[in-house]
């Protein structure tokens, strides 16, 4: 029972940072064919994320929010989120392997995996789950707050959204403690 950890979001300027934990079937026939959520299209990307749902033998998803981030920093918010994704499994996992050169406090063996959503199945299967919910989220986020572009650029700190945030200012779901918002404030 080997449970693949990633996460989505560490670097955008808005939203929380979303991580995921999956265990995937050994007898998944997808199986080899995961691969980075960033080097996947978005349409296959989806495809995939349903086929995790359906098939792997226990996922989870989890988060920290802006405000755990701008209180804890980004780094130790992500492990807070990778824990939380790790605790919620229905099916505890034996191992844990994270993307990565860090890994969260957890009750069971965890291994950091430099470059692991591309060599390792459930952490690209993790990275895939994490992306397709993130990028729901900021969609939704984007609804919210219209005029900052964030279902497209995703929070990251594009043109577009550096011209927003001067012309409106941050909002709620702008993390203040990177240097870009805390400027503005």
């Amino acid at each position: 029972m080997l449970a693949g950890v990633d996460e989505v979001g560490r670097g955008p300027l808005a939203g929380p940072v979303v991580t995921a934990a999956v265990i995937l079937a050994p007898d998944d026939p997808l199986l080899g064919s995961y691969r980075d959520s960033k080097k996947v299209a978005e349409k296959k990307r989806l495809k995939l994320y349903h086929h995790i749902r359906r098939h792997a033998v226990a996922y989870s998803v989890a988060m920290a929010t802006v405000a755990e981030i701008d209180h804890l920093n980004i780094l130790h918010a992500t492990m807070l989120a990778m824990r939380r994704a790790v605790e919620g499994l229905p099916t505890p996992p034996a191992r844990v392997v994270v993307d990565g050169n860090r890994v969260p406090d957890l009750a069971c063996p965890v291994e950091a995996v430099v470059g692991g959503d591309d060599a390792v199945q459930e952490i690209a299967a993790a990275s895939i789950v994490a992306k397709v919910i993130r990028d729901r989220m900021m969609a939704m986020l984007d609804a919210q707050h219209p005029g900052y572009g964030l279902a497209k650029h995703k929070g990251y700190g594009t043109k577009q959204h550096m011209d927003a945030l001067q012309q409106r200012g941050p909002t709620v779901i702008h993390r203040r403690s990177f240097a870009p918002v805390a400027r503005l404030l």
